[in-house]
């Protein structure tokens, strides 16, 4: 099975205590209107009304040219980080992006395709099995924003 990872604790710790985000950037302190605000670490829904972060994130280790960077919430104060087996709260929208990244943190080509919501799990483990391949995003099919990472289980 594949196992849904959030984004690590230590960046969002650093977030959430005033460093700065993927650009050198503050992240921007807003309030929740309770709409489509998916904390990246708890992977819920931030709830109206929550205090929440707003920040540039890169989710690779390294500079290079598939290392894309883009806007992504976070709960504002500590929450407790999310991922498991189960297809994670945020992951709401109908449909998402499923790709496959290989260990040098580039897009296998032949593994990305827009996917229903309900079948984000098997076509991760089906990408995860394919040679090449290290790990795997979901991302949003409307704005490409970074949702989750996934690893085999």
């Amino acid at each position: 099975m594949p196992r849904f990872v959030p984004i690590p604790t230590e960046i969002v710790r650093a977030c959430q205590a005033g460093g700065v985000d993927s650009y050198g950037l503050f992240p921007e302190r807003r309030v929740s209107d309770g709409g489509g605000n998916p904390c990246r670490h708890c992977l819920r829904m931030i709830p109206e009304g929550a205090g929440m972060l707003v920040l540039a994130h890169r989710p690779f280790g390294s500079l290079q040219p598939y290392a894309e960077t883009g806007p992504i919430f976070l709960c504002a104060d500590a929450c407790e980080a999310g991922g498991g087996e189960e297809v994670p709260e945020i992951l709401a929208s109908p449909d998402y992006i499923v790709r496959g990244y290989g260990p040098d943190e580039r897009i296998v080509y032949g593994t990305g395709g827009v996917v229903p919501t309900g079948w984000i799990a098997a076509r991760a483990e089906e990408v995860l099995a394919m040679p090449g391949v290290a790990f795997v995003h979901v991302r949003s099919a409307r704005n490409n924003c970074f949702q989750v990472r996934v690893e085999r289980g």
